[in-house]
């Protein structure tokens, strides 16, 4: 059985997982001929919006380690 620890860390690193992708797929688009450059915003938009995630379920697993002693 997972601990809610556990959880939150493994969604982080699904966040993670998926950002690394979104950020290779920046520079692939930065190193094209003609970049898009809404396209660039929106993946800049992403890449926020995941760090975000990371940083929340990172923040709740650091809580849930310290209420559990």
């Amino acid at each position: 059985m997972t601990s809610p620890v556990d959880e939150a860390l493994a969604r982080a690193e699904e966040f993670l997982v998926t950002l690394n992708a979104k950020r290779e797929e920046l520079e692939r688009l930065a190193a094209a001929e003609d970049v898009d450059g809404d396209a660039a915003v929106d993946l800049i938009g992403e890449l926020a919006e995941l760090a975000r995630q990371i940083e929340a379920e990172l923040t709740r697993a650091r809580g849930l380690a310290d209420a559990a002693g």
